[in-house]
């Protein structure tokens, strides 16, 4: 039979002939002996290597977790840094495996394989990988790269494609880049859980600092794109340490800007839309690619120019003006227009904001994982059944929004509530629900007075008990002076608000819940 002709295989890739593959013995030899426990159906088709051995060698998106005994050609494009699980239990380190077809998969190893492997896997450098471990990829902290991820244990084998090999040619250097442009960025807040990648100018670094409802360590590092888009990028913790540090120090020593390539950002509100580096991420000075090369020769004829730009076309937090949160060219429409719209999506209007009911809840118990929400009273934590992650702290209450056409209601949580109410979670907690007091919302009411915001609104519906339920959430705002309106004539056009029903958020959450969390 010839296997290289038949109908039946996919598309194989021609292995080395014998006289010339010493370097795939070890390979192969390892794979006969994990096939002990493999059960192939009838059908299969075995890509002959050599008389006495068959192995099936593929691309990545050939490959499933039910597949066997199967080689892949890969190299590393991304490597990040080792870290500390969740749950501190484990250390992990995360990798991007690109193959021949320019197809990318996450692959990850833990705290032995780290150790073992540290030496042998390479940025940018080709290997024959066979035998790994193929799960499927959780969605629970963002949209993955691939439905599967590959783990690299003791079982996997693992073999270097060198450049003088006149057998195996290593892979060419990467071009293969998922880039969200800075414009594009305020339309992705629909998805609250969006991860993205980046390719940016670092202009400027901030100190360190204390920020978020946590007061967590951070650096805020100004980046600009080609079309001199600002924004700030936070980076969390060790990132505002170790790669903080490779920019900052580079910056002082080179004499061009710099450009980044971060993986896997986070998008955030806080203060402003900017972004933020998350659990995954990765940050990489001055990456090897066509794209960042480019952007590096614009720079060094833009340099002057880049310095000289005033900051308040930045989108930042409190340390720099933030830009009007509607990104060019969107559409301002009035409130009456979202009440009315039957679609879901993000809106921008022009509004007056108003806390009318004073007392409210004005914080939830949230999961940390997929933001599941629970009313409290008495702080007691409960496990997430979904994501099996502790709950935390965090503000959310309900503001009326205001303009020329109508009234509604729309809720703001998070940072954002912390920034408008000047005060963290735990204070709020603290007055609301152990001392039973009201919450003295004055200096809030006097900054709201008289004044317009420019705010970016999602607008969502869900379904519990055949009832369909349309809410409006805060995701940015930002202060516009205006000529404030009379009471007479806001009152006059009224309509009625969106609202969350506090016992459909009680009811929704309840069936997500433990019954010993209340």
């Amino acid at each position: 039979m010839n296997l290289l002709n038949s109908p039946d295989v996919r598309t194989l890739h021609p292995m080395p002939s014998a006289a010339g593959s010493a370097q795939m013995n070890t390979n192969v030899s390892n794979i006969e002996n994990k096939r002990h426990h493999s059960e192939q159906a009838d059908t299969t088709i075995w890509l002959p290597i050599f008389p006495t051995t068959m192995v099936l060698r593929l691309n990545i998106d050939q490959i499933e977790p039910v597949t066997r005994d199967w080689i892949c050609k890969v190299q590393i494009v991304e490597i990040g840094r080792p870290r500390e699980s969740l749950d501190k239990k484990c250390t992990f380190q995360n990798l991007i495996l690109e193959d021949e077809q320019e197809c990318q998969i996450r692959a990850v190893m833990y705290t032995d394989e780290i150790e073992q492997y540290a030496a042998t896997l390479k940025l940018f450098n080709t290997y024959l990988i066979s035998t790994a471990r193929v799960k499927v990829s959780p969605t629970s902290y963002g949209k993955p790269i691939h439905q599967f991820y590959w783990i690299l244990d003791k079982e996997t084998v693992i073999e270097e494609i060198k450049p003088s090999n006149e057998v195996e040619k290593p892979l060419p250097p990467p071009t293969k880049l998922n880039i969200t442009s800075f414009d594009c960025i305020p339309h992705l807040m629909v998805d609250s859980a969006a991860e993205i990648d980046v390719l940016a100018v670092v202009l400027r670094c901030g100190p360190q600092k204390n920020a978020g409802r946590s007061h967590h360590r951070c650096r805020e590092i100004t980046l600009c794109d080609n079309q001199q888009i600002k924004f700030l990028f936070t980076l969390w913790e060790d990132f505002g340490e170790i790669e903080e540090h490779e920019i900052s120090s580079k910056m002082a020593t080179e004499t061009d800007l710099l450009v980044i390539l971060g993986r896997s950002i986070g998008i955030s509100t806080y203060q402003g839309l900017s972004l933020q580096t998350r659990y995954n991420s990765t940050v990489r000075v001055n990456p090897n690619y066509p794209q960042a090369v480019a952007l590096l020769n614009w720079v060094k004829e833009n340099k002057t120019m880049l310095l000289s730009s005033p900051s308040d076309t930045t989108l930042t937090s409190s340390s720099i003006a933030p830009m009007i949160v509607t990104p060019s060219g969107q559409q301002l429409i009035s409130i009456a227009e979202i009440s009315s719209a039957p679609s879901m999506g993000v809106f921008y209007v022009q509004a007056e904001m108003a806390i009318l009911d004073e007392f409210q809840d004005f914080c939830v118990l949230e999961c940390s994982g997929c933001k599941q929400k629970k009313r409290t009273k008495d702080r007691k934590d409960f496990d997430c059944p979904k994501c099996n992650r502790k709950t935390s702290l965090v503000p959310r209450f309900q503001i009326d929004l205001i303009d020329d056409t109508a009234t509604t209601t729309a809720s703001i949580s998070a940072e954002l509530g912390e920034k408008l109410l000047s005060m963290t979670a735990e204070d709020i907690f603290d007055i609301t629900c152990t001392k039973r007091q009201s919450l003295s919302l004055n200096h809030v009411h006097e900054m709201l007075s008289s004044n317009i915001f420019e705010i970016q609104l999602r607008k969502s519906s869900w379904s519990s008990s055949n009832t369909t339920t349309t809410t409006l959430s805060i995701l940015s705002y930002m202060e516009k002076q205006h000529t404030p309106q009379t009471a007479t004539d806001r009152t006059s056009k009224k309509i009625k608000p969106l609202e969350i029903s506090e016992v459909e958020v009680m009811a929704t959450t309840a069936a997500a819940t433990p019954s010993n969390a209340l």
